[in-house]
């Protein structure tokens, strides 16, 4: 049995939970997620659950939202005023928007609540501050190549 180690290329297929339920995430079946073990280009706990799995293997595990996106940043919640959006935006909970500040660099946040005067942005990832459960099959582990 092929056993996945740091550095190894998987393939997985995976649901993400929140702990009531709904799915927040999954992989495609025809494209299981491809990823290099310990290059950080997962978050940190869905690395940590698939070393040490074997080629085949399923498993279920939760990861707290310190190994996932982090706690929920409470400076990262603005009220503003709602003149400041274009007339045009629609405003709906839960929408993220693009926004692109002074030096022209971009973000989103998500419109968490609205009235006619302001208007309540979240720029904390929309899992922030929670836990993930996911169900995990490895589907392929290469080796990484001797050097």
């Amino acid at each position: 049995m092929i056993k996945a180690v740091a550095h190894d290329t998987v393939k997985v297929k995976y649901i993400g939970r929140l702990s009531d339920g709904t799915v927040f995430d999954q992989s495609p079946e025809e494209r299981p997620l491809h990823f290099i073990l310990g290059k950080g280009e997962v978050i940190a706990g869905f690395d940590e659950a698939v070393i040490g799995m074997y080629q085949g293997e399923t498993k279920t595990v939760t990861i707290p939202f310190q190994k996932a996106y982090g706690p929920s940043k409470p400076e990262l919640i603005e009220v503003i005023d709602r003149k400041l959006l274009p007339e045009d935006l629609e405003l709906e909970k839960g929408r993220q928007i693009e926004v692109t500040q002074q030096d022209d660099t971009r973000f989103y946040v998500s419109i968490v609540d609205f009235n006619d005067q302001t208007v309540t942005l979240d720029g904390n990832h929309p899992l922030a501050g929670k836990d993930l459960i996911f169900d995990i099959t490895l589907n392929e582990v290469k080796k990484k190549p001797l050097e």
